[in-house]
């Protein structure tokens, strides 16, 4: 997977087709998504071992519920 493809705020969707945030940044071998579009208006991660498909947007092997109830509330990389 080339992940030079994933851009500041592309959208990250969930095999439901639902939108789980906006990328802010990678972070080591984790997406960083904005907190503007968290509920909590909290940073949350998510690994990028759950990527499966880069285009316009970043699809995750797992639904939105499923990515939300398991993404990081801080960074893995401790940055």
């Amino acid at each position: 997977m080339d992940t030079s493809q994933i851009s500041e705020h592309m959208p990250v969707l969930g095999t439901d087709d639902q939108q789980v945030g906006l990328v802010d940044h990678l972070d080591g071998d984790a997406i960083k998504l904005t907190k503007n579009d968290s509920g909590d208006g909290q940073h949350h991660w998510i690994p990028l071992s759950w990527v499966s498909q880069i285009d316009e947007h970043v699809h995750i092997d797992r639904s939105a519920a499923d990515a939300m109830s398991g993404w990081m509330d801080s960074s893995p990389s401790g940055n």
